[in-house]
């Protein structure tokens, strides 16, 4: 990699590093609202949450069996000039993801509202100024909502301290809320902790510590016996083969790395990023030199020539430029992050790693079958020779 490819990556790197979203320990520090429709809101969270019954273990505290959404230290902030009045309730919405059309909505024809007007305080559907809300038809204690308002001369309204018990399993989904035009300069501060019952890991998430716990033993396994079998035949090794080896090397790391990562965000709820790294890291290097290592036998190394000539540089270049693309990937998605990216964020990142792969998949098509058609001229030419050679020795 050239210093000045090295130096376009740098911003990107550290801009991934410094803007990550942790969860499930979900930090708000200055977040503004943001207009939507005739409210203001900032999206909390969304997070699958398993619920089975506690067991109050007290030695395994983290996987107690415990189901629940925190909120911590929330506080709502607003500049002194805006702070000489009381204002309406800035309110915590907390609904599964079956329960989303309860929230908002009008008694009559018209656009969809969340916050309740004049027009609908009037019918006595709603409380104005406040979120329009109605009770889950399977459960009438959800959606939760609850709020706090700022009094007059007050800069700072704190939300008091509440844990919401998960008793079934779903998406939930949190939501800031306020419905005050006056209040648009107000910030956002604290933290939410969102645990299923085996521990912090978000649910989509939670099946892959196992998965990568197995995926380690496996490798573990897989690399005894191959280096075993190296060690023995090590006088016939090919220059691929130890190609392999690195490939199974880099295997075992970065299985490793992926079950020390969940293992530990699953422990403490925040994930550790310099672990998420390494196994991002590991894993786009094995990627990385499979793919070059099938390109290279295809193109015949060590098989029909011995080396690549003057195609090694243009094989290099790929192989440079596939691990930049997948590891600014890898990093973006993995990186602290747990919701997905916006989907032209996504195309922007996923379109060179797949266009790069489909050129792989294609020189390695093509290199195939010139490799294949040479093969078959050396037969020809090897039977001609034996045939030459044979025939003169049977007519004596």
């Amino acid at each position: 990699m050239s210093k000045l490819e090295l130096l376009s990556a740098l911003p990107l790197l550290l801009f991934v590093w410094l803007v990550c979203v942790e969860a499930s320990v979900h930090e708000y520090a200055g977040v503004r609202f943001v207009g939507k429709g005739n409210a203001f809101v900032v999206h909390g969270g969304s997070e699958g949450i398993y619920f089975s019954h506690p067991t109050h273990n007290t030695t395994a505290a983290v996987a107690n069996g415990d189901a629940y959404i925190r909120f911590e230290k929330i506080k709502f902030r607003r500049p002194k000039e805006f702070s000489n009045f009381s204002s309406g309730l800035i309110q915590a919405v907390v609904f599964e993801v079956d329960d989303r059309e309860t929230i908002g909505g009008s008694a009559y024809g018209g656009q969809r509202a969340i916050c309740c007007t004049a027009d609908l305080a009037k019918l006595g559907v709603c409380t104005q100024g406040e979120i329009i809300h109605r009770p889950s038809a399977k459960n009438p204690d959800w959606p939760q909502v609850f709020g706090v308002s700022f009094s007059e001369d007050k800069l700072v309204a704190t939300l008091q301290p509440k844990s919401i018990e998960i008793t079934k399993t779903g998406m939930y989904n949190l939501y800031f809320i306020h419905c005050d035009p006056q209040l648009k300069e107000v910030i956002l501060e604290g933290k939410t902790i969102w645990k299923n019952p085996t521990g912090y890991l978000p649910g989509r998430m939670a099946p892959l510590m196992n998965f990568y716990g197995i995926m380690s033993l496996a490798f573990v396994i897989l690399g005894i016996f191959w280096f075993s079998q190296n060690a023995r035949f090590w006088r016939e090794v090919l220059p691929l083969q130890n190609c392999v080896t690195l490939v199974i090397t880099l295997g075992m790391f970065e299985m490793a790395f992926w079950y020390f990562d969940y293992a530990q965000f699953n422990k403490t709820g925040v994930r550790p990023t310099a672990t998420t790294i390494w196994a991002v890291t590991f894993g786009t290097v094995k990627r990385t030199v499979a793919r070059l290592i099938i390109l290279m036998v295809s193109m015949g190394y060590g098989v029909v020539r011995p080396t690549l000539g003057g195609l090694t540089s243009k094989v290099v270049m790929l192989g440079v430029t596939f691990f930049m693309a997948s590891e600014v990937l890898e990093l973006v998605e993995n990186v602290g992050a747990v919701s997905d990216l916006s989907g032209k964020a996504r195309l922007f990142l996923v379109l060179p790693v797949a266009i790069l792969d489909a050129f792989f998949i294609l020189w390695i098509f093509t290199s195939l079958s010139a490799t294949l058609t040479k093969l078959q001229v050396l037969a020809l030419h090897l039977q001609g020779y034996l045939v030459c050679i044979i025939i003169p020795f049977l007519l004596k």
